[in-house]
């Protein structure tokens, strides 16, 4: 058994290709330095084969199959070894295929990204895959030699790095400089917008590895449930205030409707229900003396040493259209929504 394997080992010494198992990888390193003269080479028709030697390429060869002899291939005399009797090269062979790689997958967290609508600091995450191609093979084989990372997974675990990187910097300077809400974000709506400012911003890292990124796919940025609903909550909260005219505004009426609410819950038995409207009438009443009060105020003239509010402009038909908006943004709900409409149809 064991003659057979020596055997069936020399034979293969004689034949150069890719292994099976790597069809589907990027680059590719054949195990052996020793080449014999005479050995045959393939190279499949989407790669290319590169020799290499002190971290320098001294030839390639394009699909096919080819014997090694430095006669009808000049550039291999270069990688001759003198004391073989000239009958073996001293090279490293890479196998770089060439057609586009897609669904390779990548993902990791962003960090802390501040949330321009709330100021909020949120964690985020980030995962999809994207698809890339080998532009330049010598470029690629003669940087990753240089950084020591020659097999496939290196590459890979490296290149990936590089992506995530460059989304993360992106991801944080777009919603600076754009103030993308977050939860919009993270929704989707700016997908398209990110892709492209991703494949630029990666373009000049990985130009001089002879590398590109030609898209992405499944892209995702994602965020905490926990904290989705914190931003929807403050969100909502900055909505209505802006509706009632101001913070302060909105924070008496939340807690006129918290006493109306206490007050129906105080009862039992088969007073519940006396009591519920009793709760409920004092806090619609409390409601309508906030509402008359801050009427007043309004009609009154303002003090001289005190610039008059500014009045809300906005037509029913506006304020409809806004409502709409938050109801499409999910910071209303549907029965939120229906109620402000049909306050703001009684003004048209």
């Amino acid at each position: 058994m064991g003659i057979f394997d020596s055997i069936k080992g020399e034979a293969k010494r004689n034949f150069i290709a890719r292994a099976d198992e790597a069809k589907g990888e990027i680059i590719y390193k054949y195990p052996e330095k020793n080449i014999r003269m005479l050995t045959q080479l393939t190279v499949d028709a989407d790669e290319i084969a590169l020799f290499v030697k002190d971290g320098k390429v001294e030839g390639k060869l394009g699909p096919g199959r080819h014997t090694l002899d430095s006669k009808n291939i000049p550039f291999l005399s270069r990688l001759l070894e003198s004391f073989t009797g000239g009958n073996m090269f001293m090279t490293e062979v890479f196998f770089v295929s060439t057609r586009e790689h897609p669904g390779v997958k990548f993902g990791g967290p962003i960090g802390d990204v501040r949330d321009p609508e709330t100021g909020l600091g949120i964690g985020t995450m980030v995962y999809g895959d994207f698809s890339i191609r080998v532009t330049e093979p010598e470029k690629l084989v003669v940087g990753l030699v240089g950084m020591g990372r020659a097999s496939n997974d290196d590459f890979l675990g490296w290149f990936k790095s590089q992506v995530l990187k460059v989304i993360k910097d992106r991801i944080a300077e777009l919603l600076v400089k754009k103030r993308w809400p977050l939860l919009d974000v993270t929704s989707g709506a700016y997908t398209e917008e990110i892709e492209t400012e991703v494949i630029a911003g990666v373009k000049p890292h990985v130009d001089t590895y002879g590398l590109t990124v030609v898209r992405l796919g499944n892209f995702h940025v994602s965020i905490k449930e926990e904290d989705e609903a914190t931003l929807k909550k403050f969100s909502k909260d900055a909505a209505y205030s802006r509706m009632a005219g101001g913070f302060q505004q909105y924070a008496q009426g939340q807690a006129m409707l918290g006493a109306s609410e206490g007050m129906a819950k105080g009862g039992g038995g088969g007073s519940d229900g006396a009591l519920s409207g009793m709760g409920m009438g004092m806090g619609m009443g409390m409601a309508q003396m906030f509402m008359n009060n801050q009427n007043q105020q309004r009609q009154a003239p303002p003090p001289a040493a005190e610039a008059a509010p500014p009045a809300d402009t906005r037509s029913p038909a506006q304020r409809l259209k806004e409502i709409k908006e938050l109801l499409d943004a999910g910071v209303l709900s549907e029965e939120e929504y229906k109620a402000k409409r049909a306050e703001l149809m009684k003004l048209l």
